[in-house]
């Protein structure tokens, strides 16, 4: 049976919290002291130590060392309010999670479902490492390069406590991906992980997606809709472009995260949450910021542990080690095997990818359909004065001086994807475009419904 230790002087509220920890199915000791904090800990080695840091014969910051180097012990921080402060300080102690006084169950059955030895997350982590030098990945993140290196040690420092995370980085160079990780590494991993765009959904939608709605709260609101932060309970919310967010809706986002409670629109009922929150945006925050597009209080709250995600240019060493790493994802789909010739690989590390990994995703697999036998030559590949290269064999579209752009982008992007046999993730890498351009283009033809757009977002975001 597990065991708690509360450290806190206030005896009433320790008390209430050992009756709700017990119900819980642990065996709970209480000090009210630093001295009998250190006797209750030589007697048994808890699972979680509760620490209030004002105690009366000193600072908990003493104690929480001593907790701390306990390999089978995590500490939890309780406090009286909510703050970035107290975010900030739970980060830099190493905490794995904090409460606030007064603590509801709900807060505190989270806490507890969550206590994992941090022994066990540092061995995950170790085979990680070692994964990353034998194979060259680390979990889904692809690369060996410094840059990534560093990446992937921000992401282990981080993943281990409860703090918001804001993940930059230009399109297309694996923010999600980064976001998930984060998740996996986690004591939250065994709960959901989702991820929303901000951009992909519909200003008007947008507040009913993220905190729900009642039945009856507008028109067409025919039942009740639960939320992203009522789907994701327990676990991890991303929300990636978080600049696409409507302002109004950024001041309930802060709401939340201040508060840990949110109501579903058209609801006067005030519902907690217990979601870690993570954000992203391929813009500058700063400059974002300026122009009017994230509130600058929301910011600095998200922005507790910054992780920015270097451009694929800047880590040219990782190119070839990803493009393989692609190419064999796409041979195992298609079930034949093609590999690059070294000139091929020489001329991907070479090409300056203004659309970083994903860029690099569709060319592979344009590189894999244009390929006429099992090796992909560089002709088959982008140079700097054509970014793709000239399909040979395909139909030849005739288009008479002065058709609008949009009519000759609609001929061409129809007669690829039937050239293609309507395989659209292939005509999305034979275009050079993403796939969610793809399925935005063809329900904007009227080729798709509105669901196939969403799923496409979903599946290209995770790419």
């Amino acid at each position: 049976m597990p065991h708690a230790l509360i450290v806190d002087d206030e005896s009433d509220s320790a008390e209430t919290m050992a009756m709700l920890i017990a119900t819980e199915g642990f065996t709970v000791a209480t000090a009210g002291s630093l001295r009998d904090a250190r006797c209750q800990m030589s007697l048994q080695e808890p699972d979680v130590v509760l620490l209030d840091l004002m105690l009366p014969d000193g600072n908990g910051m003493e104690f929480f060392q001593d907790a701390k180097a306990l390999p089978n012990t995590e500490v939890v921080l309780i406090t009286g309010h909510a703050s970035l402060d107290t975010s900030i300080q739970a980060l830099r102690l190493g905490a794995a999670d904090y409460l606030v006084k007064p603590v509801s169950l709900k807060q505190l059955q989270g806490v507890l479902s969550r206590v994992t030895r941090p022994s066990a997350l540092k061995a995950e982590a170790n085979d990680l490492h070692v994964s990353l030098e034998r194979d060259g990945h680390f979990g889904q993140l692809w690369g060996r390069s410094a840059p990534m290196r560093r990446v992937y040690d921000q992401v282990v420092r981080v993943a281990a406590t409860s703090v918001t995370v804001f993940i930059t980085g230009e399109s297309g160079t694996g923010k999600e991906v980064v976001a998930r990780t984060v998740h996996d590494l986690s004591r939250r991993r065994g709960k959901p992980f989702l991820a929303v765009n901000c951009g992909a959904i519909s200003p008007h939608l947008i507040e009913s997606e993220i905190f729900g709605h009642e039945k009856g709260s507008f028109t067409g609101a025919d039942r009740q809709h639960q939320g992203f932060f009522e789907r994701a309970s327990g676990g991890t919310l991303f929300l990636d472009e978080i600049t696409e967010m409507p302002l109004d809706l950024q001041v309930k986002l802060l709401r939340v995260l201040e508060s840990g409670t949110f109501m579903r629109v058209g609801s006067t009922q005030v519902q907690e949450t217990d979601v870690r929150m993570l954000a992203a945006t391929n813009r500058s925050p700063m400059q974002a910021v300026g122009a009017n597009k994230l509130r600058e209080d929301l910011f600095y709250r998200l922005n507790v542990f910054p992780i920015h995600l270097p451009p694929l240019r800047e880590r040219a060493e990782d190119v070839p080690l990803i493009a393989e790493h692609f190419l064999d994802q796409i041979s195992r789909r298609e079930g034949t095997t093609k590999r690059f010739s070294a000139d091929a690989l020489a001329r991907l590390s070479a090409h300056r990818w203004s659309g970083n990994v994903r860029e690099l995703r569709n060319i592979v697999y344009r590189a894999f359909v244009m390929a006429t036998d099992s090796t992909i030559v560089d002709e088959c590949l982008p140079t700097a004065d054509s970014p793709l290269p000239v399909m040979t064999g395909a139909p030849v579209i005739t288009v008479r001086v002065g058709t609008p752009l949009a009519d000759i982008e609609r001929q061409v992007t129809l007669a690829t994807l039937e050239y293609m046999g309507r395989h659209k993730e292939k005509t999305a890498a034979t275009l050079g475009i993403s796939l969610k351009t793809l399925y935005n283009r063809l329900k904007e033809y009227s080729v798709v419904a509105e669901n196939d757009v969403s799923a496409a977002v979903a599946l290209d975001d995770k790419e």
